[in-house]
């Protein structure tokens, strides 16, 4: 009897600095991707919904991709490694270098830039720290998205001393101000956006502008966003690859629903162009409500029109709907507002 070949990802003994996967096929956006994930995370982001309005502003005559649709995509293409994972510590320096639409062709490159072993705690699965540097290009070579992300992977053997212990210092807590500002788009003309969308525009934002959104949104269809943007951590879709006993949301659904909240507070915003810092405080589960509080913390008014807004989604979670919120997700991130 010819011997099984099991199939799954690396263990955290496996890795090595300088280790580069590019083992995940590209995925061309279409508009089937669009509705579902519009479907998935509500997102009112006018210029992914409205082809004609898009036009207006961009140009372009294919219909925006929500930034956040790129970005699970980029993450997605970056799980084949860490299937294992137990949970994404951050995420940063994640800019986008340019406005992707309708029809392009994403296509990804994860290397192993750093290790660190975690102490071992009694009961707890033992683990370590993947330090990842993910490029996204397009259909022809060019870059899309650069930026790091660090999975928490379980060892094979938890008495295993691999002895890494990389601190992670080489990579930057602050995004590149010229690569944010070589990364808005120039061309566009959001009077059509201004006109269109309600009030606060950019104009009406201040550093301490603060908003609450009222309508909670209940967690649902995670494993099928997972899914669609290529996700293959087990912990997503399998509950026994999870340490709690239960599938976890994977985090860009929460990330995508604090953006949908977004749009509701601040509905000109026209797109999304980086993340100043992303940290997932607690898990999330299916069945929870997210409640968002966004606060602008800076704003940055631009000589074509509009302005760059930077924001800080604070994102709670009611368990089950019930009891009192416990905070899941500190996202900062800049938005172009018309």
């Amino acid at each position: 009897m010819n011997a099984r070949t099991r199939v799954g990802g690396p263990w955290f003994e496996d890795f090595e600095r300088g280790q580069r996967f590019a083992d995940t096929p590209g995925l061309t956006l279409t508009t089937g991707h669009a509705a579902v994930h519009q479907a998935v995370a509500g997102d009112r982001l006018w210029l992914a919904l409205d082809a004609a309005l898009c036009r207006a502003v961009t140009g372009d005559e294919r219909l925006l991709a929500h930034p956040n649709l790129v970005c699970d995509v980029a993450i997605g293409q970056s799980t084949g490694p860490t299937q294992r994972v137990r949970g994404n510590l951050f995420y940063r320096g994640l800019v986008l270098e340019r406005p992707v639409f309708v029809g392009e062709t994403l296509r990804t490159v994860t290397e192993v830039v750093g290790l660190k072993q975690n102490r071992r705690r009694p009961g707890v699965t033992a683990t370590g720290l993947v330090a990842l540097r993910i490029r996204t290009t397009d259909e022809d070579g060019q870059p899309l998205l650069d930026y790091w992300r660090c999975p928490m992977i379980p060892l094979r053997h938890p008495d295993t001393d691999t002895g890494h212990a990389d601190d992670f210092d080489h990579i930057p807590k602050a995004i590149d101000p010229v690569r944010v500002a070589r990364a808005v788009p120039t061309g566009w003309d959001l009077d059509p956006l201004r006109e269109a969308a309600p009030g606060p525009h950019h104009a009406d934002l201040s550093p301490g502008t603060a908003f609450a959104v009222e309508a909670g949104e209940t967690l649902t269809t995670s494993p099928e966003l997972a899914r669609l943007t290529l996700n293959s951590a087990i912990a997503h879709t399998d509950a026994t690859g999870s340490s709690y006993g239960r599938r976890l949301v994977y985090g860009g659904h929460t990330i995508a629903i604090a953006a949908a909240h977004a749009t509701r507070a601040i509905p000109a915003l026209a797109t999304i162009v980086a993340w100043q810092g992303c940290d997932h405080l607690a898990p999330v589960f299916e069945g929870d409500v997210l409640r968002t509080e966004l606060g602008v913390e800076a704003v940055e008014p631009m000589d074509s029109g509009g302005g760059l807004v930077s924001l800080r989604a604070s994102v709670s979670a009611v368990r089950g709907g019930e009891g009192d919120a416990e905070p899941v997700l500190d996202w900062s991130f800049r938005a172009l507002v018309a």
